[in-house]
């Protein structure tokens, strides 16, 4: 892989004319992107297809979680659309049903541990027993299992997921920050150096592109710190 098939922006912003603006500043330099609530409620769907036509990857990060046959359903149509990725909460039977509607094509499933904004307290308000560590391992053995194409995890827990999933799997942490950029609301984060060396196949990055005075010369400094790992 080359450093910009490492590379994922998130493209969290409130407008599709915003989310226009950043991919044509960034142009050839960056390949994939990411979709997340905030735009998929401003029109962001048809603008994920248009993505798609036009020959961009797209990570679909909808984290998908419900009965069976409504996530199965709703896989079913997202393969039509051609998205590249797309995420569900890492719970076994949503991931056994995703897996089986996705059977045959070439969308890559990703389940989502533990969100990279919460750390062991938030777990324990949420009512869950395990500590984030192990609860992210946990659920990546439990991807591994239902035949899932990957996992999304903090990337302080990549090298540990790695030897869980094996070579093949996709392992994409959020939570990337610059040496010295800000943390805004993640609690684990890595540089995106230490991620790929972590582990990481995938590196998803928004804020310190997407809200870069150039976003393009943001994109290429982080382009150039993966180079450098890889």
């Amino acid at each position: 892989m080359a450093a910009r098939d490492h590379l994922i922006v998130g493209l969290d912003v409130p407008s599709i004319g915003e989310a226009e603006t950043i991919v044509r500043k960034l142009g050839s330099d960056v390949d994939y992107y990411k979709i997340g609530y905030q735009l998929v409620f401003a029109g962001g769907l048809e603008f994920a297809r248009d993505l798609a036509r036009d020959g961009k990857k797209v990570f679909l990060d909808m984290k998908l979680l419900d009965i069976d046959n409504t996530v199965a359903n709703g896989v079913e149509n997202i393969v039509r659309m051609g998205m590249t990725m797309l995420t569900l909460h890492a719970y076994p039977k949503a991931m056994r049903a995703a897996v089986e509607a996705a059977r045959g094509s070439n969308l890559r499933l990703l389940g989502v541990t533990v969100l990279t904004s919460m750390d062991e307290g938030d777990l324990i308000e949420a009512g869950y027993e395990y500590d984030p560590h192990t609860l992210v391992l946990r659920r990546a053995e439990q991807a591994r299992r239902a035949g899932m194409g990957g996992i999304v995890c903090s990337a302080e827990e990549a090298s540990a997921v790695r030897r869980i999933v094996g070579p093949d799997l996709a392992v994409v942490t959020p939570g990337i920050r610059p040496a010295g950029g800000d943390p805004g609301d993640q609690k684990r984060v890595m540089t995106p150096a230490d991620a790929i060396r972590a582990g990481a196949s995938h590196l998803v990055v928004a804020r310190p592109i997407v809200k870069a005075p150039d976003p393009r010369d943001a994109a290429r400094s982080i382009l150039a710190e993966i180079e450098g790992a890889i």
